[in-house]
């Protein structure tokens, strides 16, 4: 039986260094989910994507802090017209 290499995501192995409280305590943490061993890694992999997404929003935020509600919304507003447009012309030229 062959695999479908697509439906699988890469993985990378990683090796990381803390310490024995913190190891103890996310571990029985897990446990109290009843998460297993092999759970380990995806929550390590949750943690780390909603990590990079809050200091994303963050720096969002200060970045356009000095920005009006109102002139905020209109730059989105554009830029969502944009993307919407440059899709469905995109998607036009596939039909």
């Amino acid at each position: 039986m062959t695999r479908n290499n697509l439906s699988e995501p890469e993985t990378t192995r990683l090796t990381i260094t803390w310490s024995r409280e913190a190891d103890h305590a996310l571990r029985t943490f897990l446990g109290s989910q009843g998460m297993k061993k092999g759970d380990l890694s995806k929550f390590i992999e949750e943690a780390v994507r909603w990590r990079i997404f809050h200091q994303t929003v963050r720096e969002a935020r200060k970045a356009f802090a000095d920005v009006s509600p109102d002139e905020l919304q209109k730059m989105i507003d554009e830029s969502v017209e944009h993307v919407r447009a440059k899709h469905y012309r995109e998607r036009a030229k596939r039909s």
